[in-house]
């Protein structure tokens, strides 16, 4: 697996920046935000061809990880105004022409995973309830409604109160998933994954680039930098940079050993056909690990951790993507903004969330499909290819100019962004 030294800190070597309890918290919710649907997708897109290639895309998802966040918490931290979030910071240095269509493209980063999670938790309670409770399937029209429904209605509950919620959650979700990874070992299967079966190097590099926008989604934690990074000038000023290098970087090595680890025990325990069947199903792998293994553990605590990281990390893409198309609306017609009224226009809001997340969910396209194709184009282009553009335009950025983590960074968001174009064909 590709490593990432943890000792070092990407800053003016006088200075020396202790790593905290705190910095461990924003750590953990970085952690948090990034394990969804998306980690509970990756086995299948990754393990689909067998072993081999997720060594390579091992290699490749802790830097990928790291250095396009810090990139963006750098975007962030170059602002001259100290509460400036990364729609504030965009209009700052490009114009509010571009700092709309940011604001458009950001919207569309978060708002196909609100739709994913509703898919998602949606088949993953209807398989739950007819594979392990042996009960007749519930409507799929009703289920979903009444899911998304309790998803959305936890936010009357207050935001505060479900944020702690969700920070609270994280803590279960790391150990399950390490012990869910654990319990796996003894079903590796070594001979289903053809060890002595090495594919050509142009079939390994189209496996690897296939599986990139699952990679950049699966670990994508940008919905909560903005926040990290304005937190750590707040705290820390002119040291924030270097607080949000390291807190970036753990949490980057935390993603890598649990996620990966993760995938390597689901792809050992399962074989591509039944990867394959997962896919198919458009399931997540662990409720359909549950209705293969006749294990009393896994049946029960498969879905229920498929169900936490969803419910979990829904909140926070909900939110953003709730603020992002108020501020596209706001931005673009604030007249007619003006006119509803700040409530009715919130209502509106809501309403068009409830509705196109339940729509979706009730259709069940493809998972896969609609990360490939979706989710990870846009999420690319805010989280790898913006801060690359203002590394070379904007004068606060040029000091990160040269550096080959900047080639790479590229590179892979332009893989990802031509995941449109390979859907269209």
């Amino acid at each position: 697996m590709s490593s990432i030294n943890v000792t070092e800190v990407d800053v003016d070597p006088q200075e020396k920046v202790k790593y905290t309890k705190q910095d461990l918290t924003w750590s953990l919710s970085m952690f948090g935000t990034a394990v969804g649907a998306g980690v509970l997708f990756l086995p299948i897109r990754a393990g689909l061809e067998g072993f081999w290639p997720l060594i390579l895309i091992a290699a490749l998802v802790g830097p990928m990880t790291y250095f396009s966040h810090r990139a963006l918490a750098r975007f962030v931290l170059s602002s001259k105004n100290a509460g400036s979030d990364i729609t504030d910071v965009v209009e700052e240095h490009f114009g509010k022409a571009a700092g709309l269509l940011i604001t458009f493209f950001y919207f569309f980063a978060i708002y196909p995973i609100v739709l994913i999670y509703g898919n998602a938790i949606t088949n993953t309670i209807d398989s739950f309830i007819v594979n392990q409770l042996a009960m007749p399937a519930v409507p799929r029209w009703l289920l979903s409604g009444v899911l998304v429904a309790m998803m959305m209605g936890v936010m009357i509950l207050g935001r505060r109160l479900m944020l702690v919620a969700t920070e609270l959650l994280v803590y279960p979700l790391v150990l399950i998933l390490f012990g869910m990874s654990v319990y796996l070992i003894p079903s590796w299967s070594f001979e289903a994954m053809s060890f002595s079966n090495i594919p050509e190097t142009g079939t390994l590099l189209a496996v690897v680039y296939l599986t990139i926008p699952m990679l950049i989604f699966s670990f994508n934690h940008s919905p909560a930098v903005s926040s990290m990074a304005l937190a750590q000038r707040e705290a820390h000023g002119d040291n924030a940079v270097a607080k949000s290098d390291i807190i970036l970087k753990r949490a980057s090595v935390m993603l890598l050993g649990f996620v990966m680890f993760f995938v390597f025990s689901c792809v050992l325990a399962l074989t591509p056909e039944q990867l394959m069947e997962a896919k198919q199903q458009n399931l997540p792998v662990l409720s359909y690990l549950a209705n293969v293994f006749e294990s009393p553990l896994i049946s029960v605590m498969g879905p229920l951790v498929a169900f936490l990281a969803i419910f979990s990390s829904f909140f926070g893409h909900y939110l953003g993507a709730k603020e992002g198309l108020a501020g596209i609306v706001k931005k673009a017609s604030p007249k007619t903004v003006e006119s509803l009224g700040e409530k009715k226009f919130n209502t509106l809001l809501v309403a068009f969330f409830f509705f196109s997340v339940w729509g979706v969910a009730i259709i069940n396209p493809s998972v896969l499909g609609m990360i490939e194709s979706l989710g990870a184009p846009f999420i690319a282009a805010i989280l790898f290819l913006m801060p690359m553009y203002a590394i070379k335009k904007v004068p606060s950025m040029r000091k990160y100019d040269g550096a080959l983590s900047n080639i790479f960074i590229t590179v892979m968001g332009v893989i990802a962004i031509s995941a449109i174009v390979k859907g269209l064909f």
